[in-house]
């Protein structure tokens, strides 16, 4: 399998297992969709953390592949390249992208799913699908600008160049550089304390910022609205509020 679910401690890793550089065929990507739909189902996966491994996140799609498509095959399979990534980028639960290496593309856009970016000092990011004579397809026109903006992500999508992790952290296409020794460690101890934090409290925040990028803010205030009021029903704001008046705040565990 070139993509792997494990499980540790509320975390799971999504970790991309295709040498030599995580080119991310067809069959990566069904088993991509296939797996984050597992860690949104799975009750253990309280966070979730993608990796490429130490060397290499993601490189982009494999070019070879399609190579050998033509129109009529691409109008097919251009709906499940983007399902895959919606798959990650849905997970209703803390995301957080481990970023070593390249991240290019395909591989970019995949980051681009998560909620947050730990990027290593040797990291490079960027979308140079315009020099292929074709736009990014996985979402990078829309997660990127609305990430970044319009401008920055017009700059990366029309010159197809590569940035460095401390370039990528200026424009906010990630969102912590550390020694690339330590990306994984510092991403996994980001969705560790997060996993141990209220679940469904986590899913509304994540549901409410998501849904308000897309809408207008009346819409965006209503879907909020509701959340807020329903959290009231749950046994995490019951112990929460709880802890507080007790404890003080900071100091609730929640189930």
């Amino acid at each position: 399998m070139t993509v792997h679910l494990e499980v540790a401690d509320g975390v799971g890793t999504l970790r991309l297992d295709r040498p030599p550089m995580n080119a991310l065929d067809i069959a990566t990507q069904d088993r991509l969709k296939e797996l984050a739909e597992e860690a949104t189902r799975r009750a253990d996966v309280r966070a979730v953390v993608i990796h490429g491994g130490e060397k290499v996140f993601a490189a982009g799609a494999d070019i070879k592949e399609m190579q050998a498509m033509d129109h009529a095959a691409m109008i097919v399979r251009a709906r499940a390249l983007q399902d895959s990534f919606t798959a990650v980028a849905r997970i209703p639960k803390p995301v957080v992208a481990a970023v070593t290496g390249y991240a290019l593309g395909g591989g970019c856009e995949l980051a681009l799913c998560a909620d947050y970016r730990v990027a290593g000092e040797n990291a490079k990011l960027g979308q140079p699908e315009i020099l292929l004579g074709l736009i990014p397809g996985a979402g990078g026109t829309q997660r990127l600008s609305r990430l970044v903006g319009p401008s920055k992500a017009k700059d990366l999508i029309f010159t197809g160049r590569q940035v460095r992790a401390d370039e990528a952290l200026a424009l906010g296409l990630v969102d912590r550089v550390v020694p690339a020794a330590e990306v994984y460690e510092q991403a996994h101890a980001w969705a560790a304390r997060l996993a141990k934090g209220p679940a469904i409290a986590l899913r509304a925040a994540k549901e409410a910022i998501d849904t308000g990028l897309e809408t207008d803010i009346e819409t965006g205030l209503a879907v909020e609205r509701n959340w807020f009021a329903g959290l009231f029903a749950t046994e995490d704001r019951e112990r929460g509020m709880r802890s507080f008046v007790e404890e003080g705040p900071g100091k609730a565990e929640f189930l």
